[in-house]
C-alpha cells in the first residue's frame, strides 16, 4: 500500500496543515514564538511558488552576508540528495538545524519536495529531547555538538532506525568519528555552503564504506584554481563558477581529500603554517591521551616570528602530566615551525548561529582564556 502523502507538519510539537500555512498568518488560530514564525512563513512561501528566496552566509569564517537563491536552485540540490538517500513519500525527517539557514532550510525543502513526514524543533543540543519518546525517524541532519549530545544521552538506537544522517556545519572531531563507528546507520559529513544550497559532497564516517575523501554529486563539475582551491559550478550554483577557499587533493573529476582553508594560514618566521593541519594533529593528540575537546589554532603577535602557532582548547586546563604529554606529542608530529608556542585555555569557545565554531568571536574574547601555558 503506497505510503499516505503528509497534509500537515509538526513544529515544536504542534501540528500546523499545509491549508493553514499556506495563509499564514491569517489562518493560524493559535500563537507561535519568533522562531516558528520564521519556519511557517518560509514553508508558506515554499508552498505557494515563491521563485527567490534570501539567506544570509553562516559567518563561519568572516561577516555574514546576504545572498539570494533561486527556486530551480533549492530544487536541483533537493532532487540530489533525495535521490541518494532513496527518500520518498511517507519517510520522516527529523528537522533540528536552524531553518533560517541553508542546512536548515534544505531539510524544509527536501521533505516538502519528498512529500516527508516533517518534524520540525527549534535547535537545541539534543533534538530528541523536544519530540515524543515514541517517535522514529528515517532521515536528519545534525551539527556534530547535537550528534555527540545524542550519542552521549543514549540515543544510538534511535539512530540507527534511520536510513541515513547528515552531519554537517563544522568539522567531525576524532573522538566524534570514533563515537560513530558501532552504529549501523549510515553517517555522512557533508562538503557545501549557502552559495550551493548546501552540500555537493558527502563522505562517509562509518561502517566498511567509510573514507577520508569526499565525493561530488554527479552532474556538479569540480575543478582547482591556482591555489589549488576548490571550484565548483551546476545547476545548484546556478551554473556560476564558485571559487572557494577550500584547498583540497583533487584525486579525479568526482572526488577530493579537504585539506584546509587557505585563509587559515599562520606566517611564523617567514614559514606558511597551515592552520588546520596543526588541528588535525592537537585533535587527534588530545584525544589518545583521554582528554578530547574542542580546539583550533590560530596565529598571535610575536616580536621574533611576527605570528606565534597557538593552540586554544576549550575547557579547564589540563593537568602538568597531561601538558608535557601533550607537548611530546606535537613536537614528533609537527615541524618545527608548525609546534604551537603557546596553550591557551578558554572556558567555552564563541559560535556562529549555525553552530559553528567562530574563531574571530573567541579570539576577541582573549580577556576571558583562564590561563595559558608555554609549549
Amino acid at each position: 500500500m503506497p505510503a499516505s502523502l503528509p497534509t500537515s507538519l509538526l513544529l515544536n510539537g504542534r501540528e500546523f496543515t499545509y491549508a493553514a500555512i499556506r495563509q499564514y498568518p491569517a489562518q493560524l488560530a493559535v500563537p507561535v514564538n519568533g522562531y516558528e514564525a520564521k519556519v511557517l512563513d518560509l514553508v508558506r512561501q515554499w508552498l505557494n511558488g515563491t521563485q527567490e528566496f534570501g539567506l544570509t552566509t553562516s559567518g563561519s569564517t568572516g561577516a555574514p552576508q546576504p545572498i539570494a537563491l533561486r527556486r530551480r536552485q533549492l530544487e536541483a540540490s533537493a532532487a540530489r540528495t533525495g535521490d541518494f538517500f532513496d527518500l520518498g513519500p511517507g519517510d520522516r525527517a527529523l528537522v533540528c538545524l536552524n531553518c533560517e539557514y541553508i542546512g536548515g532550510m534544505m531539510m524544509l525543502v527536501r521533505g516538502l519536495e519528498r512529500n516527508m513526514h516533517l518534524t520540525i524543533v527549534e535547535p537545541q543540543a539534543n533534538p530528541f529531547a523536544l519530540v515524543a519518546a515514541d517517535a522514529e525517524f528515517d532521515f536528519a541532519a545534525f551539527v556534530p555538538l547535537q550528534l555527540k549530545a545524542v550519542l552521549a544521552a543514549g540515543l544510538a538506537p534511535r539512530l540507527n532506525a534511520m536510513k541515513a544522517i547528515l552531519v554537517g556545519g563544522a568539522p567531525a572531531d576524532t573522538s566524534l568519528q570514533q563515537e560513530l563507528q558501532p552504529l549501523r546507520v549510515p553517517v555522512y559529513l557533508t562538503y557545501g555552503m549557502t552559495e550551493t544550497c548546501s552540500h555537493v559532497a558527502l563522505r562517509r564516517l562509518n561502517g566498511p564504506e567509510a573514507s577520508s575523501s569526499f565525493r561530488v554529486f554527479s552532474g556538479i563539475a569540480a575543478g582547482q584554481d591556482e591555489r589549488g582551491c576548490l571550484t565548483l559550478r551546476g545547476d545548484v550554483t546556478d551554473d556560476q563558477l564558485i571559487i572557494t577557499n577550500d584547498q583540497v587533493n583533487l584525486l579525479d573529476a568526482h572526488t577530493f581529500e579537504w585539506l584546509g582553508r587557505a585563509d587559515f594560514v599562520i606566517n611564523s618566521g617567514g614559514v606558511k603554517v597551515p592552520a588546520e593541519k596543526v588541528e588535525l594533529v592537537l585533535d587527534v593528540a588530545l584525544a589518545e591521551l583521554g582528554a578530547s575537546r574542542r580546539c583550533f589554532v590560530a596565529g598571535q603577535p610575536d616580536e621574533r616570528l611576527g605570528q606565534a602557532v597557538t593552540a586554544f582548547i576549550e575547557g579547564p586546563a589540563l593537568s602538568p602530566d597531561l601538558e608535557a604529554q601533550l607537548q611530546t606529542l606535537l613536537t614528533t608530529r609537527l615541524g618545527r615551525y608548525e609546534w604551537p608556542r603557546q596553550l591557551r585555555y578558554v572556558p567555552e569557545f564563541h559560535t556562529t548561529a549555525t553552530g559553528k565554531l567562530d574563531r574571530a568571536g573567541t579570539l576577541r574574547q582573549l580577556k576571558e582564556f583562564t590561563g595559558s601555558a608555554n609549549l
